[in-house]
C-alpha cells in the first residue's frame, strides 16, 4: 500500500511523518522543489515538537520520500490523502478553490481503484462536487472519494495523530473502506464510518461549538469582572455539573485566533444562508470574539491612561504554545493595537525571534524574559508557554517601573498570589 500525502504544511507534514512511522510507504507531494528539498533533509515547514526527528527517521527507514512531481507521486498511490491547510484571509473567509483546484490537478494522474481522502477544511458538499468533476474526465477509471475531518493540534500534533480517541471517515461504499481502514487502524481503535456529507459537517459543527464555548465563557468572565465574581470559581462549579463536564471549554482566557475555528463558523454561516436557515447564535460568535481581543488593551488603558510612550512588555508571540506560527495570533493583534496607541513594546517568545515588517521594526524583541520586565510599566502574559509558569515573578516584578501584570489566561496565578505591591488582572477577576 502506497500513500501520497498532498499538501505539506502543518497538517500534511505531520500526517506523512506519522504514516511512515508505522511502516506505511508514504510519498509527500510538495508544491515546490524548494519545499520538497527542505522536507527531504528532515526539516519541517514549522516548529512542531518531535516532527523533525520523525521526518528524519522516516527518511532513514526508506518509508518516506518527498517530491514536487505531481504525476509520479499520484500515479503510484493507492490512497491520495489531501492535507492542505486551507488558506484563510483576515476576514476568516477560506480560499476553498485553492484546495479544490489542486485536487482537480491530480485527476489525470489517478490510477484505477485509487481512493482520494480529503482532510482539508472545505465546506460540506465539496467532496460531491469533486466526484462530479472527476466523473467528467474518468475515462472508465473507478476512483472513490472520502472525507475525514482533521483533528490535529499545534504543539501536540504527533500525539493527537498517533493516539486518536476516534477518527471520523465519510465514505460512499466498501471499496474506499477497504483501502482506508488498514491505514488508519494502527492509530485508533474507534473508526466511525458515516456518509461523506455528515463527515464534512462534523468538522464545521465541532469547531463552531468550540468557538461558541470560548466566546460564551469570555462573556461570562467579563460580567464577573463587573460584579465582583471570580470566574475561576464559577468555572469549577460548571465543571462539576454532569451536563457540562470536567473537560468542557469553560476557562476564561484569550479570544480564539489562528483562523481554524473562525473558518468553520464562516462556512456554517454561508451554508445556512444558501439553504435559507437562520443561525443567530453563530452569527454573533465572531463579533463577540473580535470584541474580546481588545480585553488586554482596554485594561491597560484603564490602569495607565494614555498608552503613548508607555513601556509595555509582552510574553509570547506564537499562536499557541508548542509552535512558532504567528499568523492570526491574538498576541500579534494585541501588539499591533498597542503600537497604534503609541506604546513602546518589548516582547519575548521562546520560539519566535523574528517578526515580519513593518511589525519587526516597531517592537523590540528581547533576548530574555528579564529584559521584558526591566523598566516596563506593565507586562502582558499572552501565549501560554509552559516555561512562563515557572518564572520567578518575585524576582522579576521589582525591576518594573510599575508592578502591573495582565494575564488573560491566568496561567501565572499561583506564582503571583500574595505578591506584595502587584496590580494583577486576570480574565474574570481583578486582583
Amino acid at each position: 500500500m502506497t500513500v501520497c500525502v498532498y499538501g505539506l504544511w502543518h497538517l500534511g507534514s505531520v500526517t506523512a511523518a506519522c504514516l511512515a512511522s508505522r511502516g506505511i510507504v508514504t510519498i509527500g507531494l510538495a508544491e515546490t522543489q524548494e519545499a520538497a528539498a527542505e522536507l527531504s533533509i528532515g526539516k519541517a515547514p514549522l516548529f512542531e515538537p518531535g516532527l523533525d526527528a520523525m521526518l528524519s527517521q522516516g527518511l532513514q527507514d526508506g518509508k518516506l520520500s518527498f517530491t514536487s512531481d505531481v504525476g509520479s507521486a499520484v500515479a503510484s498511490a493507492d490512497l491520495l490523502w489531501v492535507n492542505f491547510d486551507t488558506p484563510v484571509d483576515d476576514d476568516d473567509v477560506a480560499d476553498v478553490d485553492y484546495v479544490l483546484d489542486r485536487i482537480r490537478s491530480t485527476f489525470v494522474h489517478l490510477k484505477d481503484g485509487t481512493v482520494v481522502l480529503i482532510s482539508s477544511q472545505v465546506p460540506v458538499g465539496s467532496t460531491a462536487l469533486l466526484e462530479k468533476d472527476f466523473a467528467e474526465v474518468a475515462n472508465g477509471r473507478q476512483v472513490s472519494f472520502a472525507y475525514s475531518p482533521e483533528n490535529l493540534r499545534l504543539g501536540d500534533a504527533i500525539r493527537v495523530f498517533t493516539q486518536s480517541e476516534r477518527i471520523v471517515i465519510g465514505i460512499r461504499g466498501d471499496s474506499a473502506r477497504q483501502v482506508i481502514e488498514p491505514i488508519l487502524k494502527p492509530f485508533c481503535d474507534t473508526l466511525l464510518w458515516i456518509r461523506v456529507e455528515s463527515a464534512e459537517m462534523v468538522k464545521h459543527a465541532l469547531n463552531a461549538y468550540l468557538a461558541t464555548c470560548v466566546t460564551f465563557t469570555n462573556e461570562i468572565a467579563t460580567v464577573c469582572e463587573g460584579v465582583g465574581a471570580d470566574m475561576s470559581e464559577v468555572e469549577g462549579a460548571l465543571r462539576l455539573d454532569p451536563r457540562i463536564g470536567k473537560k468542557a471549554y469553560v476557562r476564561a482566557g484569550a479570544a480564539f485566533g489562528g483562523g481554524t475555528l473562525a473558518r468553520d463558523v464562516q462556512f456554517l454561516k454561508a451554508i445556512a444562508k444558501d439553504v435559507e436557515v437562520r443561525v443567530p447564535v453563530l452569527a454573533a460568535v465572531l463579533d463577540s470574539n473580535d470584541h474580546h481581543k481588545g480585553w488586554v488593551v482596554r485594561h491597560l488603558r484603564s490602569q495607565l491612561g494614555t498608552l503613548k510612550g508607555k513601556r509595555i512588555g509582552v510574553l509570547g508571540l506564537a499562536y499557541k504554545a508548542g509552535t512558532d506560527a504567528i499568523r492570526r495570533s491574538v498576541a500579534i493583534e494585541v501588539i499591533q493595537e498597542l503600537i497604534a496607541d503609541g506604546a513602546q513594546v518589548t516582547v519575548f517568545d521562546p520560539k519566535v525571534a523574528i517578526l515580519p515588517e513593518p511589525l519587526g521594526s516597531a517592537v523590540t524583541i528581547a533576548p530574555s524574559v528579564d529584559a521584558v520586565f526591566a523598566d516596563s510599566e506593565a507586562v502582558v502574559l499572552l501565549t501560554e508557554w509552559p516555561e512562563f509558569r515557572e518564572l520567578d515573578f518575585a524576582r522579576l516584578v521589582p525591576s518594573m517601573q510599575r508592578s502591573l501584570l495582565i494575564d488573560q489566561n491566568a496561567f501565572a496565578s499561583k506564582q503571583l498570589s500574595g505578591l506584595a505591591g502587584l496590580d494583577y488582572i486576570i480574565a474574570g477577576k481583578v486582583q
